[in-house]
Formats: C-alpha cells, sequence, structure tokens
C-alpha cells in the first residue's frame, strides 16, 4: 500500500506529496537557517504521517510537545541514567508507542548524552522488535557536529556514534531517520551524507549553500536559489519527493510549537524625562529585593581560611566562662546547651520562629538546667544555625566530627562564619550530607534550615551561595541536584529536590 503525505504546494499551485514508505527506506535530510520554517515542516510531516507509523522526535528545545495533546504522542522527559533511557527506549519500540524525548533544560553535554543512549536503546532491540519507525531528531548538528565544542570528547563520541547508526545502519532495523539543521558545515557529513531525500530552505552562508548545492546535484551559481526563499518555502529533491528539484510551500499545520516568534507591538506612551529616571532607580511594589539583613557574602579566599585557622590555634579565643558557680564542668555546660537546643529544636515550628522568641525560650530552659550563665544573644544567633542543621555545636566532639578531623570541620564553620547567620545552617546541612556522602537536602528541608516554609527561598539561598562562591549546583540526567563545596572539596550525592523533609 502507497501511504502519501501532503507537504504543500508547488510554485504551480499543484499539491506535492512525500511517499511514506519510500521515506522510510530513504531517510530525509531538512537544512535551513533560523526561522526558515524547519520546525514548521517537521511538524506537518509528523502531523500527516502520525497515523501511519510509529514517531521518535527527538527535541532539544521541547518544541514538539504539543503533539501529545492532539495526536497522543507520550513526552518522555531526559530523567535518569543512561541505562534507564535505554531501558525506556526499548520499551518505546516493544509497545510501538509514539514519543517525544524531551532534552529540554539540560546542557549540550548532557542533551548529547541522553540522546545517545535514547538512540541506541532504540538500535539495540531484538529483531523481532524491528517494526518501521520515523525518528526525527530536530537540531541534528548538536548531536552530529564535525568538531569538537563545549562538550566533552566523551558525550562527542557517545552522541555521534548513536547520530551514524540511525542514518546509517537504522534502515535494516526499520528506523528511517529524519535530521533537520541549522548549518550544513557543522553537520557531520557520514550522517549527512546517508540521506537520499533533501529538504533544503533559506540559507544564507556561502560554505552552507555550496553544501547543499552540492547534494542536490546543483550548479554553484544556482545555490544563490537558497537566499531568496521565503520562510516556510524549500527545494525538494529525493525519491520519496522529486527527480528534480521544485520549490515548495510547506501547508499549514494543527498544532503550535512552544517557542517564540518575536512580532512588533507598540510602545507605550513616554512619560517625561524625571518620571523615567524615578522608574528605572526607584524600588516598585512588584520588584524582588531580597529580605532585609541578607547582606550579599564576600568571596572566600581559602589562603585567609587557613591564616584563621592557624591563628586560631596558636592563640586560642579565652572564655570567661572557665568556672561554673552551680558546679557544672566546661565540657558538662557545653554538653547542657546542646541539649537545650536539641530538644528546642524537636518542635516542628521552632524553626520557623523569630530568633528572639526562641532565645527566651531557650533562657528559660537554661535556668531549669540550672545554667545560671546562658550565653548571649549573639552567641545564641550562632548556635541556632548549627542547631537547624542538626548538628553538634562546632569544636566539640559531635557526630559531625566522629567523620572529618577538627580542622577539616573547623574550616567548613569558618566559611559557613563568611555568610548572615540565617544563611549558614543550610550552608552546615550541605556540609554535614557532602561530608557523609549523603543525598543532597531537599529544598523544604533548607528552607527549613533557614527558617521558612517556601520551598522557593531554598533554591534562590543555593543561587545566591552559587553566585558569590561557596558552592555549585549540578543536575544529574534524573534531574536529582547535586552540590559541590570546592573550598572544602567535598560533593553530596544526588538528591532530590522537590522531596518532602530532609534527606540527608
Amino acid at each position: 500500500m502507497t501511504v502519501q503525505i501532503d507537504l504543500g504546494t508547488q510554485k504551480t499551485g499543484s499539491p506535492i506529496h512525500m511517499d511514506l514508505e519510500e521515506l522510510l527506506a530513504t531517510r530525509l535530510l531538512v537544512q535551513g537557517n533560523s526561522g526558515s520554517g524547519k520546525s514548521h515542516l517537521l511538524r506537518r510531516i509528523l502531523e500527516q504521517s502520525a497515523e501511519w507509523v510509529q514517531q521518535v522526535i527527538i527535541d532539544p528545545e521541547g518544541d514538539f510537545v504539543t503533539l501529545a495533546d492532539e495526536y497522543g504522542h507520550v513526552v518522555v522527559d531526559a530523567n535518569g541514567t543512561e541505562r534507564d533511557l535505554q531501558m525506556i527506549a526499548a520499551r518505546v519500540r516493544q509497545h510501538r508507542v509514539s514519543v517525544v524525548f524531551n532534552l529540554e533544560g539540560l546542557d549540550v553535554d548532557r542533551q548529547m548524552k541522553a540522546a545517545g543512549a535514547f538512540l541506541n536503546g532504540l538500535f539495540e532491540v531484538e529483531r523481532d522488535l524491528w517494526y518501521p519507525m520515523l525518528v526525527v531528531v530536530d537540531e541534528a548538528q548538536l548531536f552530529a557536529p564535525t568538531a569538537s565544542g563545549e562538550f566533552t570528547e566523551e558525550a562527542r563520541r557517545a552522541s555521534l556514534g548513536a547520530m551514524t547508526n540511525l542514518m546509517c545502519r537504522g534502515r535494516k532495523r526499520g528506523l528511517a531517520g529524519i535530521i533537520a539543521t541549522q548549518r550544513l558545515a557543522k553537520l557531520a557529513k557520514n550522517v549527512a551524507a546517508e540521506a537520499s531525500n533533501f529538504l533544503m530552505g533559506r540559507t544564507f552562508l556561502d560554505i552552507d549553500m555550496a553544501r547543499a548545492s552540492d547534494l542536490l546535484g546543483m550548479e554553484r551559481r544556482q545555490a544563490e536559489t537558497f537566499r531568496n526563499l521565503d520562510r516556510g518555502q524549500f527545494v525538494a529533491l529525493g525519491p520519496a519527493l522529486s527527480r528534480r528539484p521544485l520549490q515548495v510551500a510547506i501547508g499549514p499545520v494543527k498544532t503550535a510549537g512552544t517557542g517564540f516568534n518575536p512580532k512588533l507591538t507598540p510602545l507605550p506612551d513616554q512619560p517625561a524625562r524625571e518620571a523615567v529616571h524615578d522608574l528605572l532607580y526607584s524600588v516598585g511594589p512588584n520588584d524582588r529585593v531580597p529580605p532585609a539583613g541578607i547582606a550579599a557574602p564576600r568571596q572566600v579566599d581559602p589562603a585567609e581560611i587557613m591564616q584563621q585557622l592557624a591563628a586560631r590555634r596558636q592563640a586560642p579565643a579565652p572564655r570567661e566562662d572557665l568556672f561554673i558557680e552551680d558546679g557544672l564542668s566546661l565540657e558538662a555546660r557545653d554538653a547542657e546547651i546542646e541539649a537545650i537546643l536539641a530538644e528546642m529544636m524537636e518542635d516542628a515550628d521552632a524553626a520557623y520562629q523569630a530568633v528572639s522568641v526562641l532565645y527566651q525560650d531557650f533562657q528559660v530552659r537554661c535556668r531549669i538546667r540550672k545554667i545560671t550563665r546562658p550565653p548571649d544573644l549573639q552567641s545564641f544567633r550562632e548556635l541556632l544555625p548549627i542547631a537547624r542543621a542538626g548538628m553538634a555545636q562546632a569544636g566539640s566532639a559531635g557526630e559531625a566530627e566522629a567523620e572529618v578531623d577538627e580542622k577539616q570541620w573547623s574550616q567548613a564553620t569558618l566559611i559557613a562564619s563568611q555568610l548572615p547567620d540565617n544563611m549558614r545552617g543550610v550552608f552546615l546541612l550541605l556540609a554535614r550530607a557532602a561530608v557523609r556522602k549523603q543525598p543532597c537536602p531537599s529544598n523544604m528541608a533548607l528552607a527549613t534550615a533557614y527558617g521558612t516554609r517556601s520551598p522557593g527561598r531554598a533554591r534562590w539561598l543555593l543561587t545566591h551561595m552559587e553566585e558569590n562562591g561557596f558552592l555549585v549546583c549540578a543536575n544529574d540526567l534524573r534531574g536529582n541536584r547535586i552540590v559541590s563545596l570546592p573550598d572544602l572539596g567535598w560533593q553530596t550525592g544526588p538528591g532530590n529536590p522537590d522531596a518532602a523533609g530532609d534527606t540527608a
């Protein structure tokens, strides 16, 4: 049975069709600069063939997820290890469902690794599962680059190998590649050369026009044609399209992409110059301003930290409370204070109460324990973040120091001291998880250590500390967060940022 896809119209006004069975056997290359209508063309092909053949779209920008509502595609987000993605791809072939593999939100290196793993999973299935499938790869120059770029060599090899398998060996396994690129000159030649059908859109660079004319068998002087094409117009050639180059205009589509097409809108009436000055330099009611009392911490100098540590060891700070009236030793007094703080933190609401209220409660509990000289308010402010982070007092033989020596933990507390009081507990909570190689605490756990119920505040805190050099945040392919503390050389394990409660 012959299935014809209606692409649009020729210059003469007559329709132009694509032979779907021939396309499955001969593959397709789409080229055009940004704004030429490549995504519109791919969407037209996908919509017209959705009822006839299984489809997989490798979507780096999340532009094709709208196909799910109209045509039943399943959106597969790139969350998981490479092995997880391979297993999902194998199930896609087994159950013959059409999917959009959404890579939006990943950096280029992770996109390449995820796409390589997913394509390999489609390729390496058993022979019984070799059903016909259209595999559409948008922005193919990202996954089959001609040279190195802003990605690791490991990612480039994995992605390029998978793309080569798709275009060179995929036909026997039922995989028909449709690859779209903005720059032919940036697309690996051994990947592009395997396509027998071409749709060439608007192109301005000489090197891209020369490659396009070579692929279409046109003379170099005819390459100027590609500069004069309008948006949505392509030159078609190939056994599934036409035996000679034809200029076609792509027809309409039902679904819309998530991308943004700039459109001019009238400017508002301009106020007087003095009013504009006030608008630019005055804080408005809708401006996002950091809460009062949170000052930007200065950058941490490791050399300065080591000098401070050396000074502490050479001249320890004198203690005014060497003699306790009620007969308690210094160690016993510190242990009692730690126990009081731990009891206070057992109250679920304690993390969200004001420091002044907590200090009053702390003083009452100290008097009950017969501690007649409790720490003053400033000392309490320094102890509270540590208690909120679930730690023993710095400098004592607490549970944190059972796993890291005193010098290392002193360095962690010194780094935390560069932060405002209410942010230290968050840093120390991350340090505790990192030194124990435990999963990164969730947003809710970090928010609790900060004294708020807002997970959004936790995300802001991480961004704030990252911008000031205290830590580095990254996500694995599962979407789990990993926090590195570069000045300490510690790193947390992967943790779900949206999990409920503390993961440390």
